[in-house]
């Protein structure tokens, strides 16, 4: 080989060599869109990056992510959902709530959900083992949760007889008769209060009282989780000791207890979903998961200004205490 022509290929190798290091050029990333109902910033979107990192993708450098937020105002995301579409995003992330929206305006773009309820019964998919569609993802489907709250709530209030629960009135019904019964098994006079709206929390709680609740249920709802702070204040008006389905009520709001999935860990499932389809996985073909972590967060410092004192046997039990 001559020298010249050994020294342009070298030359070229170092031309190219940059290319191959980065996977793909510029330009050419896949695009994830995020679709939430709430603002900026989201710890569970954080989770949800991490996930990403975690698996090699750095935003920016080999990936994209194109966020809509619906701020508190449900009705915005059917058209933060079809901006996605026009974008032509490789993938959509959408919880409870923007997973409906998604769905409607698309049927051919792959959507993750990193949390839903039931989407069974709901329609998103045919099964949990084959979703079919467009649509997988993880779910927080659990038929142990209202009893555990309600068991929960008697072993921190033990006079407790009559409980309240804050129902998402868009949320599952069939939980509804599951909290009934565990109440009936328990001795507990369970009172359903549904909203729909953050205008009607007020009202929900003056009835909680007015029904001698004497100790109150937030059950999981992206509506809820929006509003947390607002529920939080207004449980600590009201003085009624209160169990939430998700830790982010509790740590950094200042709500008394929490019990449910960890949703932290189901947004890093998430991203692994996202990882699948990236790399030519079909929705259709990747069965939804359930969780099978579970977390108890106790805030003492709201307990004692319940006037409340925290079994040492719940304290044992609990997986983060804050004091």
């Amino acid at each position: 080989m001559h020298r010249r022509a050994f020294l342009g290929r070298v030359a070229l190798g170092f031309l190219i060599a940059p290319l191959s290091a980065d996977a793909q050029p510029a330009g050419k990333n896949p695009r994830i869109g995020i679709l939430r109902p709430g603002s900026p910033p989201d710890p569970l979107v954080e989770a949800f990056r991490q996930g990403l990192r975690d698996l090699g993708y750095d935003e920016g450098r080999n990936i994209s992510i194109e966020y809509r937020w619906a701020e508190g105002r449900d009705e915005r995301l059917p058209g933060l959902a079809a901006d996605l579409v026009r974008l032509q995003v490789d993938v959509i992330v959408a919880g409870v709530g923007a997973v409906e929206a998604a769905k409607r305006v698309t049927t051919t773009i792959p959507i993750v959900m990193p949390v839903s309820t039931d989407p069974v019964r709901v329609g998103l998919v045919t099964s949990l083992a084959r979703p079919g569609g467009n649509i997988t993802g993880v779910t927080t489907l659990s038929g142990e949760l209202p009893g555990k709250w309600l068991e929960l709530l008697k072993e921190t209030v033990p006079p407790v007889s009559r409980v309240a629960v804050l129902w998402d009135s868009a949320g599952d019904p069939s939980q509804v008769q599951t909290s009934e019964a565990a109440a009936r098994s328990l001795g507990v006079r369970l009172h359903v209060l549904k909203v729909g709206r953050a205008d009607g929390f007020e009202s929900a709680f003056v009835e909680a009282r007015k029904r001698e609740a004497g100790a109150l249920i937030v059950a999981g709802s992206s509506l809820f989780y929006v509003h947390r702070a607002r529920l939080v204040e207004l449980a600590a008006k009201h003085r009624i000791p209160t169990i939430y389905a998700q830790r982010e009520f509790v740590v950094g709001s200042g709500g008394l207890m929490s019990y449910g999935a960890d949703y932290h860990h189901l947004f890093r499932r998430a991203a692994t979903y996202v990882d699948k389809i990236l790399k030519g996985a079909k929705p259709a073909d990747l069965p939804i998961e359930q969780p099978t972590k579970f977390e108890l967060v106790i805030n003492l410092k709201t307990a004692k200004a319940l006037g409340l004192t925290i079994p040492p046997s719940m304290l044992a039990r609990a997986d983060e205490v804050i004091q």
